[in-house]
């Protein structure tokens, strides 16, 4: 008797009226909007612009749904394609069985259509998600657990996966490797975001990052697992396929390194232009308070119509005038009564006297 262990579910469909709610499409689902909410997060803080990742979301996640589906049907064709299978239970994708290597491939395909109809660079995009892409992994993994499959082989340890007797799998406790790698992808994750920020990584390298990383747990992983699979030279082929793309994913970090270091400078040039667009905004709002400054001051009307204000009797304007004018009479008098006089103007006496 054990002590200690995972309980499987006793079924991987919940109803909720008519509608059927599949625990492995919904941990899809979320996986999907997890990576989208977080690369989107991502991508605005490496300068692009709010909606972009969901929009070219549209084109990758279908590609990568159907890339994951082949890679599955493909390399597991006898459960679809053998004597007394029904083919048609290729198409359903919601009873489980998505290549994650396929996933990644066709779904790069659908970024890079996103991408170039956007004018924005795949590698950019591809570090900006890579984060988001292992976190939905390990929510994805969850599914499997609804399906009870991708478990690994017999233990006692107390946290044993118990497994249900069904046509294709025995009871008993196996090793929980869709838990294994649910936790592996949450490592990468952190691995990948504190690598990230600490070496500034860009053209691509935080994404191939990610795939070698995640290359390391599915090989050791994928060694624990006892599901039919095909074997090459006494390993199974998900073993041979991480460490082919290991050595693909290490070797362009080296080589793009040295092609081309740093990070990316502008990520999405329409960001850059719609921030730009900003600045004759202001330029003219400038403008039309400088205008209102110009029309502001008084014209020559204002001025006329001052001046005939402060002519008026009373204020200190007019005394003012009041006060020039009588010293310009009694200097016209004095001139006049000079001249009469001795002939010499008033203003050449002062002159002689000073």
């Amino acid at each position: 008797m054990y002590l200690a262990y995972i309980p499987s579910p006793s079924t991987g469909v919940l109803h909720l009226g008519p509608l059927p709610l599949r625990g492995y499409a919904f941990c899809i689902i979320i996986g999907v909007f997890v990576a989208v909410w977080y690369g989107g997060k991502r991508w605005v803080a490496r300068g692009g612009k709010v909606g972009t990742v969901a929009d070219i979301a549209v084109w990758a996640v279908p590609f990568g749904l159907i890339g994951g589906r082949l890679y599955h049907v493909i390399t597991d064709y006898q459960l679809y394609f053998s004597e007394g299978q029904n083919w048609v239970d290729a198409f359903k994708i919601w009873e489980g069985g998505l290549g994650i290597w396929g996933a990644i491939a066709l779904g790069a395909v659908g970024a890079w259509i996103g991408c170039r109809r956007r004018g924005i660079p795949l590698p950019a995009y591809a570090d900006a998600i890579a984060p988001g892409i292992v976190l939905a992994q390990a929510i994805g993994r969850w599914g499997n657990w609804f399906n009870q499959e991708l478990y690994g082989k017999p233990t006692d340890l107390p946290w044993a996966l118990e497994i249900s007797a069904a046509p294709n799998r025995e009871a008993g406790l196996y090793h929980p490797t869709f838990l294994y790698e649910s936790l592996w992808c949450v490592g990468v994750a952190l691995l990948v975001v504190w690598a990230d920020r600490r070496f500034t990584l860009g053209h691509g390298r935080v994404f191939a990052l990610y795939v070698a990383a995640y290359c390391v747990g599915r090989g050791w992983i994928e060694y624990m697992r006892v599901d039919e699979a095909h074997h090459i030279l006494g390993l199974r082929l998900n073993v041979w396929t991480a460490a082919l793309v290991f050595v693909l994913a290490v070797t362009y970090i080296v080589i793009s390194a040295r092609v081309r270091p740093g990070r990316e400078e502008v990520v999405e040039p329409e960001a850059g232009t719609a921030e730009g667009t900003a600045g004759p905004v202001a330029d003219g709002e400038a403008e039309d308070d400088t205008a209102g400054t110009k029309a502001d001051k008084p014209d020559k009307a204002d001025k006329a119509d001052k001046a005939g204000q402060d002519d008026r009797p009373g204020t200190k304007a007019a005394a003012k005038t009041g006060t020039v004018d009588e010293a310009g009479k009694d200097g016209k008098a004095a001139g006049k009564a000079g001249g009469k006089g001795d002939g010499v103007p008033a203003g050449a006496e002062t002159a002689e006297k000073s």
